[in-house]
């Protein structure tokens, strides 16, 4: 039966389309704040990290209420590395609100958020947002949503509701209209359209319990808490209730509490009914895919499937000489406590201690989905160090070697088009879709994920910083062989000091700098990168020889370049197979993993003569 007194709908756009931003003006609209209340923008966005990336990293479920009826909204990342959330969070849902940039059009990840839409089997309404932005051209946008939906393998009933079901918007105004050229202000006809069109969940209340654990939230006091969709009956506080496990094991458990999502909080209560999503207290360890039913007639639901991580990256504590300057929690023991502590509630990552107990083991979706727990972690007050990103390899049903493929978009001006084809080449890349527009060609590649890294940068460096560059997760492939590294050998502090200006303004003729003056530096830690290959070690803290006829005075004259600079995701792509990255709560060093020279070319000769 139809429970017409609900909608249960997921927002899915590329990365800053403004979904964030229009749910906050459904709230808005809906009266969900007091008059006089002060709410941040883009209130859904709490995380320090989502604020200050301006991207959606959990998935977050929250309520409306309009003309009676209660619209459960599921605001979802539009991230690849946070796929894990967008496939599991779209099953609780009837509808999508699918968000495009007037302007921008369909963009790689709408593309992936889109995908699991329409696998999923939602109805698909299209809202052109941002169409007051210059150059925004809603009706290209449109058609653009209709062809990939085409592309994607949308039903015929899918592209006919979507072709039937759009609204512009100006989501940052706070306006929604049925055409471009309405003089409508308000959000009222993207809400009507909501309740109107977009369908009621079926659900029979009076079954047998059916509820789909899709999302895990933590607690210090209760434990995990189990959140998804009533599919059929009614669970209520104190229930006795049966957990069907993915691989089909069960325990009996008890409801402990139960809420029901209510604007932007929950709410406690004593039942829900089918239809609605609920959170559940008391179910232990309770995991993604389980089942909570009835244990006289139990009920059996579709496993949920999360796409395996694709990166993994090695934790250790930290053994840098300046361990402990920046940072309150540096051992070994505190840092496996906390990784432990996130696998209980971050179901998306694989978090395994390593046998021989010199670290811990974490395998992720991408470098963002890695960098993001780093940053967590620094915030917190750790000191840590991690090795190079490694790609997690998989053998198919022949026995032959399988890697993690990307597809990767780069949108550039026409006369740089060349130079970015050449450096995917170079990194493993093969073209597969050219588009030459009046002043800007959209170039689209297949890539493994291991020659993803680093390229950003080189992209930027090729296109003058004009370039646009997104990848997405696309597939397991075939091994493509040996892609090449950095090319550029690295300068190498030989002493533990503070960078002197006279020394970097030798050095900086040899290459690019990475540290300033007074830059406490150690030996090991990479300074800098040579304009060739071959590492070189380097004294940044030489000073020029002073006589009788010289003084101090004379190191104002250097003039230096700005040293660059990297963000947490550029050094983990920057940085060698014997290299480490250093962080800290204030700072973030990339470091050789053995710091003495002479040790280190012990290592290097080792190595060579076992691959003799």
């Amino acid at each position: 039966m139809r429970v017409d007194n609900l909608r249960n709908i997921a927002i899915i756009a590329h990365v800053d389309h403004g979904k964030t931003t229009l749910v906050d003006k459904l709230l808005r609209a809906t009266d969900a704040f007091r008059a006089n209340q002060q709410v941040e923008d883009r209130v859904l966005d709490s995380n320090d990290q989502e604020r200050e990336r301006g991207i959606t990293i959990l998935a977050k479920n929250i309520s409306i209420e309009y003309k009676d009826v209660k619209i459960n909204v599921i605001d979802t990342p539009g991230h690849a590395d946070f796929g894990g959330e967008v496939e599991r969070v779209l099953r609780m849902a009837d509808g999508a609100l699918l968000l495009v940039d007037a302007f921008e059009g369909p963009m790689p990840q709408t593309r992936f958020v889109l995908r699991h839409a329409i696998d999923t089997g939602l109805s698909i309404m299209i809202v052109i947002n941002k169409i007051d932005r210059p150059g925004a051209d809603p009706e290209r946008a449109y058609n653009d949503c209709l062809d990939l939906m085409a592309d994607l393998g949308a039903t015929d009933e899918q592209l006919e509701f979507a072709m039937e079901h759009v609204v512009y918007a100006s989501a940052v105004n706070g306006y929604a209209r049925l055409s471009p050229d309405d003089d409508n202000m308000d959000m009222y006809p993207l809400l009507d359209m909501i309740l109107e069109d977009l369908p009621a969940p079926e659900a029979d209340p009076e079954g047998p319990l059916a509820m789909q654990c899709v999302t895990i939230d933590h607690s210090n006091f209760v434990g995990r808490i189990g959140i998804g969709r009533i599919y059929s009956g009614t669970i209520h506080q104190g229930d006795k209730i049966l957990v069907v496990k993915n691989d089909g094991t069960q325990q009996q458990a008890t409801v402990k509490q139960l809420f029901t999502f209510d604007y932007l909080g929950r709410t406690e209560c004593e039942e829900v009914q089918a239809g609605d999503i609920a959170a559940v207290v008391g179910i232990e360890r309770t995991d993604i895919g389980d089942v909570y039913t009835d244990p006289e007639n139990p009920v059996s639901l579709e496993p949920i499937e999360i796409d395996p991580p694709t990166l993994s990256i090695i934790f250790e504590a930290s053994t840098s000489p300046l361990v402990g300057r920046d940072g309150e929690i540096v051992g070994a023991r505190q840092l496996k406590e906390r990784l432990f502590a996130e696998r209980e509630n971050n179901v998306t990552m694989k978090i395994e201690e390593l046998e021989d107990k010199s670290g811990v083991e974490v395998s992720g979706r991408g470098i963002l989905h890695l960098s993001v727990l780093m940053e967590t972690l620094r915030r917190e007050g750790f000191e840590f160090q991690v090795g190079r990103p490694r790609v997690l390899f998989k053998k198919d049903e022949n026995g032959n070697m399988t890697e993690p493929v990307e597809q990767a978009v780069v949108e550039c001006p026409d006369e740089y088009a060349g130079k970015v084809i050449e450096v995917f080449g170079n990194a493993g890349g093969t073209m597969t879709n050219m588009e030459t527009g009046t002043t800007v060609t959209h170039i689209e590649f297949k890539i493994p994920t291991r020659g993803i890294m680093g390229l950003k940068n080189r992209i930027l460096n090729v296109t003058h910083g004009e370039g646009v560059f997104y990848h997405t997760f696309l597939e397991y492939g075939p091994y493509a062989g040996e892609i090449g590294g950095r090319n550029n050998g690295a300068m190498i502090s030989m002493t533990t000091e503070k960078a002197v200006a006279y020394a970097l303004g030798t050095l900086q003729e040899r290459g690019q700098l990475f540290v300033e003056p007074g830059t406490e530096c150690y030996e090991g830690m990479l300074v800098g990168e040579r304009n060739q290959p071959g590492d070189m070690v380097v004294n940044i803290a030489r000073t020029k020889n002073l006589g009788n006829q010289r003084s101090s005075t004379a190191d104002i004259s250097v003039q230096l370049v700005p040293p660059r600079t990297f963000s947490l995701e550029e050094a983990l792509e920057y940085i060698a197979d014997d290299e480490l990255v250093e962080v800290t709560p204030k700072n973030i060093r990339m470091r050789k993993r053995i710091l003495d020279a002479i040790a280190r070319k012990k290592a290097n000769v080792k190595a060579m003569n076992l691959n003799k």
